[in-house]
């Protein structure tokens, strides 16, 4: 719902679907299935060099990685999440040295409090829109299912999601 409720609310302020990817190392069933259910634009997986993947997504959809708000989570996301213009770490307990070098060295912007596998993610998507001063109003809209969110929600339902695998190392 989180994510859900931020696209929403970046589709009122803007007046177009965001697009939204997950891009992952490996394949990765439940992000399939997620990704599918909610209707994000891509998933790429088998991805080792994640920054070609997001440079990819951006060129796709017209964005600058500046655009880009990245949540993540390991070492192999930092070439990725650095370029980003919102940088989200979410918190592992086995970590604490990474957490510790990534906000030494201003590669993160927010570290959740919630760990992986704890709604980190519901964390995320809440501030941002609560930073955005949109909470409000999109919770409001969802809860009556007033025209607008049934408008966005037919938009997000039209999207097809592109499953890009790379077939070689990269």
């Amino acid at each position: 719902m989180g994510v859900n409720m931020l696209r929403y609310g970046l589709w009122r302020r803007d007046g177009c679907l965001p697009a939204v990817a997950i891009i992952t190392g490996e394949p990765n069933e439940s992000a399939e299935f997620f990704a599918q259910r909610e209707h994000f634009h891509a998933l790429y997986q088998r991805v080792k060099d994640k920054r070609s993947a997001l440079t990819d997504f951006c060129a796709r959809h017209e964005l600058e990685t500046r655009q880009v708000a990245c949540v993540f989570d390991d070492i192999n996301d930092i070439p990725m999440a650095v370029g980003c213009g919102l940088r989200i770490l979410v918190r592992r307990d086995a970590s604490e040295l990474l957490l510790e070098y990534l906000c030494r060295s201003a590669t993160c912007d927010y570290v959740t409090a919630s760990r992986s596998g704890d709604f980190a993610v519901r964390e995320a998507t809440e501030l941002m829109l609560g930073l955005s001063c949109l909470f409000d109003e999109v919770v409001e809209s969802r809860v009556e299912f007033d025209a607008e969110y049934q408008a966005y929600f037919a938009a997000r339902q039209a999207v097809e999601l592109d499953v890009i695998s790379a077939t070689e190392p990269n």
